[in-house]
């Protein structure tokens, strides 16, 4: 369950949880290196193993008129351009096994769409990369069945593993945390990351705009550290009211230094 072979992951010495975070979608060059250089300055303050996350688009939109993006080739060149400015590892959410190839030439890591953990010839392509593999657990499925996902991955000659747990669906418009299913999802020998900002959402609104439940941010990332998870996801910016894409669930910037804080503590109270 290594996590020594991402690239310019620093900080592993530290024995902390590792954090993926950063912008739900590229916006622009400035918006991803605000967020990248505050949350790197934090996490080396701190000694946090830290990956930027950005998607370079955005497929699974609810509306035609919803932001998808700047365009593919654009927003990977940013995201890349993050990664060797910062001297970080980068990931980004791929949609179809032509996208695994594309995205693999500008990250370190792939990361698999919760509604498409269950596609086998995406989680094929990502393999075949030969990048580590962040499977999101689908709000529709049990921590147990993730086995079966990396399996897939792991028999198409990639042991790069990761899983993420971000909720499951409560009828139509919320999600609920079982925070049994992180140890659970441990037993494949993973490192389990909980999608904190993600597991907020309020999806399937009338408005066909996700809303979200930001002021839970800090009760979810402290109850998920408080069980052992291996490493957070979180979305953040500088003003989710203007964010693009997902701005309802997301971290406002200025908050970040202090949740960060208050899971090191958490952290240390249960080694």
């Amino acid at each position: 369950m290594s996590l020594n072979n991402i690239p310019n992951l620093k900080h592993l010495e530290t024995n902390n949880f590792f954090l993926i975070a950063g912008p739900c979608a590229v916006e622009n060059e400035e918006i991803c290196f605000e967020i990248a250089e505050k949350v790197k300055s934090v996490t080396d303050k701190l000694g946090i193993p830290y990956i930027f996350k950005a998607s370079f688009k955005k497929a699974n939109r609810s509306r035609l008129d919803s932001f998808t993006g700047i365009g593919d080739e654009k927003g990977l060149e940013i995201i890349a351009k993050v990664g060797k400015q910062y001297n970080l590892p980068t990931l980004t959410d791929i949609h179809t096994h032509e996208d695994a190839t594309m995205a693999a030439a500008f990250v370190d890591i792939l990361q698999i769409p919760a509604f498409l953990c269950r596609q086998t010839d995406l989680l094929v392509a990502a393999a075949k990369t030969g990048k580590h593999v962040n499977i999101k657990k689908g709000q529709f499925l049990s921590a147990e069945s993730m086995k079966f996902a990396v399996d897939k991955v792991r028999e198409s000659g990639n042991t790069n593993i990761m899983l993420t747990e971000r909720g499951t669906f409560l009828g139509y418009q919320d999600l609920v945390v079982d925070f049994r299913g992180i140890p659970e999802m441990q037993k494949n020998n993973v490192p389990v990351v909980m999608d904190i900002t993600h597991s907020l959402q309020q999806p399937n609104q009338t408005s066909g705009v996700t809303g979200g439940r930001p002021d839970l941010i800090g009760t979810i990332a402290k109850a998920a550290i408080a069980v052992g998870v291996d490493g957070i996801f979180l979305e953040t910016h500088p003003n989710p009211a203007k964010a693009k894409s997902d701005g309802a669930n997301m971290l406002h910037l200025d908050h970040f230094e202090k949740l960060m804080n208050d899971l090191i503590t958490i952290r240390r109270a249960i080694l």
